[in-house]
């Protein structure tokens, strides 16, 4: 008993420090084996502001300077005529989880993003933007995805809820600012 308890408190800061580097993305376990992926939560939001103020509103940080109060969730690494790498920082309570994406901009009707590195290795999502009269219907489509069969199912199940809830904050102040930004120039 005593030989497994050793392994047992051996084992265990180990296993901590791997979940803390997958966690915060900082180690990817990208093995093409037993992959599993599902869809992320398909996201409608309708904004009062015409569709290129959206895709301004989306697009600003990523192809300009990025706004200073911006700077602790976003840093863009590369930047190209459409498209860049940036990595974007994320509080998952006590962690900070860094996600690199490549984004490709297509004006003004689709903004994609692609993961490079993160605590999955596999998610792709998409903001499509539709003109509806002087309005702007935003669609959030996505897919998230992790090796290692049910292992790796649950794990980006697991995830994929946190993705969500970034994303659906990030819609909302989205939104809040595109229809400021509206409002202004009415």
């Amino acid at each position: 008993m005593r030989p497994a308890l050793a392994g047992l408190l051996v084992g265990l800061p180990g296993a901590a420090a791997v979940y803390v580097l997958v966690a915060t993305g900082k180690l990817t376990i990208d093995l093409g084996i037993g992959r599993r992926t599902h869809p992320l939560a398909s996201l409608d939001v309708a904004i009062d502001a015409p569709r290129e103020t959206v895709f301004d509103v989306i697009a600003a940080p990523y192809l300009s300077k990025t706004p200073h109060a911006m700077e602790r969730k976003l840093r863009v690494l590369d930047r190209g005529e459409d498209i860049v790498l940036a990595a974007h920082y994320t509080r998952v309570g006590p962690l900070t989880t860094v996600t690199v994406e490549t984004v490709t901009f297509e004006p003004p009707e689709r903004i994609g993003f692609r993961l490079v590195r993160g605590p999955v290795p596999h998610v792709v999502e998409e903001f499509a933007l539709h003109e509806r009269g002087k309005s702007c219907d935003l669609r959030y489509t996505g897919e998230i995805g992790a090796d290692l069969w049910r292992l790796g199912e649950w794990w980006a199940r697991k995830v994929g809820r946190y993705w969500e809830r970034t994303v659906t904050a990030s819609l909302s102040e989205i939104r809040t600012e595109a229809e400021r930004r509206a409002a202004v120039r009415r």
